[in-house]
């Protein structure tokens, strides 16, 4: 099979994305993306349950604290540096990124979640039928692929810019976690909007401290999230997987 090598991705965070590629990262932060991700709620529904989240307040607050304390410092600055690793075809830093996001999942939940979101990432990218020997790649990577990983290689596909990649990933998850808050509270549309507003201000500086952190500087610790997703693995009642 051919490959194909995709534009270098610009590492300025002033630099505009092209048209082309600025709909392709909206198109990648939608909830239509066949990947599944509104069935996950990231332990949010065990919060719930167990009376830590329990209005559009306590909601907000999680939220942005899970984005700025968990999302910001282990996928954001993972995806940039996954991201460069793809333009590059640097097929050893890939995996030993993959590797990094799989062992530092901390409950069973989170690791099925990555995995099965890396897998229908590589199918929807197959699907594209754009020749791309990285896809091989990609779907090779032991024992999966994981979401990080997945989505850096289709970012690196629109040749966007770095930072406005990073802004995309961010608001697509932040929109699957509103969706995920409004069932489980539940909440109405008017404060699933407020919250994602709350989000959207926060996910900008989020991503330019992401952009600053090295290898050394990343991590994955969040406790109580990892408590809650463990608990959530047995909790009786249950809308999403996670």
């Amino acid at each position: 099979m051919a490959t194909f090598t995709a534009p270098a991705v610009a590492t300025s965070t002033d630099a505009p994305a092209s048209p082309a590629a600025l709909l392709q990262l909206m198109w990648l932060a939608s909830p239509a993306l066949p990947v599944g991700g509104f069935s996950y709620s990231e332990a949010l529904e065990a919060a719930v349950d167990g009376g830590r989240v329990t209005s559009e307040a306590d909601a907000s607050r999680w939220l942005r604290d899970q984005l700025e304390l968990a999302l910001g410092r282990s996928e954001l600055p993972l995806l940039a540096q996954a991201i460069a690793a793809w333009q590059a075809s640097d097929a050893e830093r890939v995996r030993e990124l993959n590797d990094w996001v799989l062992t530092t999942r901390e409950s069973r939940e989170l690791r099925a979640q990555t995995e099965q979101m890396g897998r229908s990432m590589v199918e929807w990218l197959k699907n594209r039928g754009e020749p791309d020997g990285r896809v091989a790649t990609l779907a090779a990577l032991p024992p999966a692929p994981s979401w990080p990983i997945a989505f850096a290689l289709a970012a690196a596909q629109t040749g966007a810019p770095l930072r406005v990649a990073l802004l995309a990933f961010a608001f697509g998850w932040a929109e699957n976690m509103v969706q995920a808050a409004l069932k489980a509270v539940p909440l109405g549309q008017s404060a699933g909007q407020r919250i994602l507003a709350a989000l959207v201000a926060a996910i900008p500086p989020s991503v330019d401290r992401a952009l600053k952190l090295g290898d050394g500087e990343r991590q994955a610790f969040s406790p109580m999230l990892a408590i809650l997703s463990a608990q959530h693995e047995t909790q009786y009642s249950r809308l999403f997987r996670s």
